[in-house]
């Protein structure tokens, strides 16, 4: 690595002549008119994937900011409207936000995390704890892009008609982005509660007044929660056919709204060269590779937030009793703006109560009792810091290292490769300080899972030396396995991240749990048969291409495990009495399934079918149906196998065909008749009938763009940014799909580019080197100064 001097004279050298002669036709120049000295190069090669190199990080960040601008100005000017509070002035109360919440509930919880200044108190903080001086000179480079496009463009000229000369556009402020990486770090704990936080009125508390906010279950455990997540692979160098690192990074998010990626390549040379893929509003890719290093993270299912019983005073009941002492709650009363739907303004307000642990819930508020939440990552400002130290790694040690140092990771799994071969798996997520017999002797009994006491100081979290925060634990206690064949991860807790090398002896709140749910299990497997070259792609071993090809083959657990069964089921009672009391002939259905290839494909016929009667087969709230219950022997096959003499099993067949009749769906219909986006017909399926490849999608996803849906719409949802790099000897081998493309604006030539070739199985081949950026045909450069 080149430093100092010479490093920034080889970055002005870069950012004056790195494209050849043919290109510098098509280079635009664009000169501001203020000082400030930032400097950036933005090129474009295939689908519009910005490389933006830069000498400083203020100047990485004004042309990553201004890039992401061109293509999604109109989601980032909706994260901030959400971020400033303000969705019921501009959109009224009853819409909807990110989450599922109304506009109201969730501008409630935006203007009382303002009101609190938890935010600013943080950036006062020095490093680590608060930004770095890189992390604010990347957001304020990255405001000042961002704003720059919109300044250049103007908001009546914006290609977006989404948002084209709408009064919710304007500048945007530092400040915006550190709320909207605040909102993203406490996505598992406080942000993902807004809606029961609130109680209406001035000051009235629960039981006082009618909760106006109805709220759902107050914490669901992770492995309660739908399919979340994703998938991660490092593949080692005894795995590795050619001795080599890979990584399989496939994270499952929303295709719609602020948890859409966005992928790049951020230089600044000597100093930083990463790609990969970042969400909406955070100036960096999460997801990524150097030269020597490639990593993903997967949604951790531990404990980030935990649940505490408060024992109210009689007669009191903002008022709280600590180990026999009296406590009060903290009142904020909070004032929205609400549109009406003939334009009229007026102000409603709602209050928000906090107790030592947190925000009060006003579900289970009582006389006697109420409950708070307590948000591990309540005081986590650092994962950016994290990130860009990642970012600057090239090998396993490095991230280790910046994972100590800044402890930033806030509710993910770290999975990890390097050039050595050498493979890794985290959880340094931030987890309440809660050891088992700690935690056993403050559990009190509770219509929800995991509530403690809030009435003794004794069940208040611990610490450890090495954490940087209290109430966590530290690095030393993280679950982690190095290894050189291959970790994985599919949402499961950390105890199978390798069969043959389970994680034991966790504290219940990492969901140390052996038991894993079917695309885990599917994981493992499809590790194995590769492994094994058993599977079809060839002989045994990993690479590049049958690491991609293991990807897209979109193999459902439950139909390799238990199709047979539902065929000789139907087989032997070809008509069935469902639900209702109809008598539903399923011969045909039957045959569908015993001809169905038990794959995922969009021309599949048959798993449309099997999803559906997966899902009747759930709803019977009974699994005595299965022949075969969970053994830890068989950890990978079990529980499997449906008893063709079961009456849940017959009748959830029937209901499974009638309800598609009742959809107008024929029991062969493939799954892209049923899934597409802006009509392109979709492969993948629902996570929870153990499809790897996850995604679901109703059949006019995507009319709209990439905005949120309406209510009662259906949510897009799973196979996102998908990578599989190759750490060789001479360099990263990159291939990649952004599924839904680089723009959310319909009229983006890159709104549905990468989702045809999603749909054709076509990987992009990324460019990561010089070479490869300069040789791409149609490049575009701008050279952007301030």
């Amino acid at each position: 690595m080149a430093s100092g001097a010479a490093a920034l004279g080889l970055a002005a050298g870069l950012l004056a002549g790195l494209v050849p002669a043919s290109a510098q036709a098509a280079d635009t120049d664009l000169t501001a008119g203020h000082g400030g000295g930032w400097t950036a190069k933005i090129r474009r090669t295939e689908f519009g994937v910005p490389h933006v190199v830069a000498q400083d990080f203020g100047g990485l960040g004004y042309g990553y900011g201004y890039a992401f601008a061109q293509d999604n100005l109109c989601e980032l000017a909706d994260q901030v409207v959400t971020v400033r509070g303000e969705r019921s002035r501009w959109y009224g109360p009853d819409g909807r936000a990110v989450g599922g919440l109304s506009n109201l509930e969730s501008d409630t919880y935006q203007q009382g995390l303002l009101r609190s200044g938890t935010v600013q108190r943080l950036l006062a903080e020095p490093a680590p704890l608060g930004p770095t001086g890189e992390a604010r000179q990347l957001v304020d480079g990255y405001v000042a892009g961002f704003n720059r496009y919109l300044h250049d463009t103007g908001v009546n000229r914006l290609p977006d008609p989404s948002c084209r000369g709408k009064g919710w556009v304007g500048p945007i402020a530092a400040d915006d982005l550190w709320n909207i990486l605040y909102d993203v770090n406490t996505l598992a704990g406080t942000a993902k509660h807004q809606a029961a936080t609130a109680v209406p009125g001035a000051g009235a508390p629960f039981p006082a007044a009618a909760v106006a906010v109805d709220a759902p279950a107050l914490l669901p455990r992770a492995a309660d929660r739908p399919d979340t997540g994703s998938n991660a692979w490092a593949i080692g160098r005894d795995a590795d056919r050619d001795g080599n690192g890979l990584l399989l990074a496939n994270p499952h998010l929303p295709w719609v709204g602020s948890e859409r990626f966005y992928q790049a390549q951020l230089t600044i040379p000597g100093v930083l060269d990463v790609a990969g893929a970042g969400l909406y509003g955070i100036p960096f890719v999460q997801i990524g590779h150097t030269d020597g290093l490639a990593w993903s993270h997967t949604t951790s299912y531990a404990d980030h937030a935990s649940i505490y019983r408060l024992t109210l005073v009689p007669g009191d009941p903002t008022a709280y009793l600590v180990d026999g002492k009296v406590e009060r709650m903290t009142a904020t009363t909070v004032p929205v703006t609400v549109r009406a739907a003939d334009g009229a303004l007026s102000t409603v307000q709602r209050t928000l109560y906090r107790s030592r642990q947190g925000y009060v819930l006003a579900d289970g508020w009582t006389d006697e009792q109420a409950y708070t939440l307590l948000d591990a990552n309540a005081d986590n400002l650092r994962s950016l810091n994290e990130w860009l130290a990642i970012g600057r790694s090239h090998n396993l040690d490095q991230l280790r290292q910046a994972q100590r140092t800044y402890q930033g990771a806030p509710w993910v799994y770290t999975t990890a490769v390097d050039s050595t071969g050498a493979v890794y798996f985290t959880d340094s997520s931030a987890v309440p300080h809660l050891p088992d017999a700690q935690r056993s002797h403050c559990l009190v009994p509770s219509p929800l899972p995991g509530v403690l006491d809030g009435s003794t100081t004794a069940c208040d979290p611990g610490s450890d030396p090495d954490a940087r925060v209290p109430g966590v634990f530290g690095p030393a206690a993280h679950p982690q396995l190095n290894r050189t064949d291959y970790v994985a991860n599919s949402n499961n807790g950390p105890y199978l991240t390798n069969a043959d090398a389970p994680i034991t002896g966790l504290p219940a709140v990492y969901n140390g749990d052996p038991e894993l749910a079917s695309r885990p299990q599917l994981g493992l497997r499809m590790i194995a048969d590769r492994r094994a070259g058993s599977d079809g792609l060839g002989a045994p071993g990993f690479t590049l291409g049958s690491l991609q090809a293991t990807m897209f083959g979109n193999r459902v657990q439950s139909a390799e495990l238990d199709r047979d069964d539902a065929v000789a089921l139907c087989r032997a009672h070809p008509a069935i009495t469902a639900s209702d009391g109809a008598r539903v002939d399923v011969r045909a259905a039957c045959d569908v399934l015993a001809a169905w290839n038990t794959r995922g494909d969009a021309d599949s016929r048959g798993t449309v079918l099997w999803q559906a009667y997966r899902d009747a087969l759930a709803a019977t709230g009974s699994t005595a149906w299965q022949t075969t219950p969970y053994d830890p022997a068989q950890p990978l096959t079990t529980p499997r196998g449906i008893a063709a003499d079961n009456a849940d099993a017959q009748r959830a067949l029937a209901d499974a065909v009638r309800g598609l009749a009742a959809r107008g769906l024929p029991v062969n219909a493939a799954i892209g008749d049923v899934q597409r986006w802006a009509g392109i017909p979709l492969h993948g399926c629902d996570g929870r009938i153990g499809c790897f490849n996850v995604l679901t999608a109703g059949p006019t996803s995507g009319a709209g763009g990439g905005t949120y849906p309406a209510a009662g719409a259906a949510l897009p949802h799973g196979s996102s940014f998908v990578m599989a790099t190759e750490l060789t000897r001479q360099g990263p081998r990159t291939r990649t799909l952004l599924t839904y493309g680089e723009s959310a604006d319909p009229t983006s030539p890159h709104f549905t580019d990468q989702t045809r070739r999603y749909a054709a199985k076509q990987w992009v081949t990324e460019r990561f080197t010089e070479a490869e950026i300069r040789s791409a045909p149609g490049l575009t450069v701008t050279t952007l100064h301030r």
